[in-house]
């Protein structure tokens, strides 16, 4: 719904039963003396309407303001100070009248201005639909420049706000923000304080993932390397290590052979344990005593007897010290 927004001058009548009470709207069609809001236009408050802006006041935690001149309007433009005439919260309806504040708190000054009649006139602020409904009211002043005739005790002054602009923003700040057509302008100005809030969060998230992110993609070279290159030289290095121990495990082999410390037929069962386990290989060679028996043939430099000839006493001892039988003994020596 589009509004637009207006100020009302209205003659302050002293009520003796309710001394709080003051007259903002009379109730039905009104228009200022000026021709506003338009030719064939006016302004309309039902009691329907009044009750929309008597529950929107109730929700209002700070009472509503009455200035001079409307002057809180007008400071930041003239830098002058805004001090209030009055406060009221209190709303009523009243058929055949219009709607009154009723509960009107006035100041010493402004009672003193009141009295005097220097001012006579309450002219309150309010925006209004399309249609001239009147919607909700914003805050009230005294004034001295009445426009509206027609009314019971009653004269009022509209002008324009050059707001119709502002109006249909706070329009679409409605529909995006997700708020009431009846939202007032401080619950439309706190829910766009609170989504810059959770906006502002949202960017500091932002920035401090990114900025996580821009140091992992730019690591310091000289405190990490790719993954890739780490792997490279880990896999060379297991290669390397390999030959390495490869050749060391021969090398025991080989000279545990030369010393008589292992059988050739045990050749094979040590390269492989070397392989698996070099620190057993070496404790076992380091453990076997050497047989010199076993660094030359048995049969003095002759051709072997076939094996069938009978083992030395030599041969006999290196048989147990070993754990092998004669005829196993003598097989190696045939294959020597």
């Amino acid at each position: 719904m589009k509004r637009r927004f207006a100020k009302c001058a209205v003659e302050i009548t002293k009520d003796i039963s309710a001394p709080g009470a003051v007259q903002l709207f009379p109730e039905g069609d009104f228009t200022a003396r000026d021709g506003r809001p338009g030719a064939g236009k006016s302004w309309r408050l039902t009691e329907a309407a009044a009750g929309g802006i008597i529950r929107a006041a109730a929700r209002r935690t700070t009472p509503i303001v009455i200035d001079y001149e409307h002057q809180t309007l007008e400071a930041k433009n003239n830098g002058r100070e805004a001090p209030a005439a009055g406060w009221f919260k209190a709303l009523e309806w009243r058929a055949g009248k219009g709607l009154f504040a009723t509960d009107v708190d006035w100041t010493a000054a402004a009672k003193a201005y009141i009295d005097a009649g220097e001012y006579r006139y309450i002219s309150p602020v309010f925006s209004y639909g399309a249609d001239g409904t009147v919607l909700e009211l914003h805050m009230a002043g005294l004034t001295n420049n009445p426009a509206i005739d027609g009314m019971d005790a009653v004269t009022a002054a509209t002008f324009s706000m050059a707001s119709d602009g502002l109006e249909d923003t706070m329009e679409e700040l409605r529909k995006l923000l997700g708020l009431p057509d009846d939202a007032t302008y401080n619950e439309i100005v706190a829910a766009v304080k609170a989504l810059k809030e959770t906006a502002d969060t949202l960017k500091e998230t932002a920035d401090a993932v990114n900025n996580a992110a821009a140091k992992a993609e730019t690591p310091d070279p000289a405190k990490y390397v790719p993954i890739a290159t780490l792997t490279e030289v880990r896999n060379d290095l297991a290669a390397l290590s390999a030959q390495v121990r490869d050749k060391e495990v021969s090398g025991l082999v080989d000279a545990a052979l030369a010393d008589g410390r292992l059988l050739p037929a045990m050749k094979g069962w040590a390269l492989d344990l070397g392989k698996k386990d070099i620190v057993a290989l070496k404790a076992y060679i380091d453990k076997a005593q050497p047989i010199a028996a076993l660094t030359g043939t048995q049969t003095g430099g002759n051709a072997p007897t076939g094996g069938g000839g009978a083992l030395d006493d030599t041969a006999l001892a290196v048989c147990r010290q070993m754990g092998v039988s004669a005829d196993d003994y003598k097989k190696t020596l045939g294959a020597a």
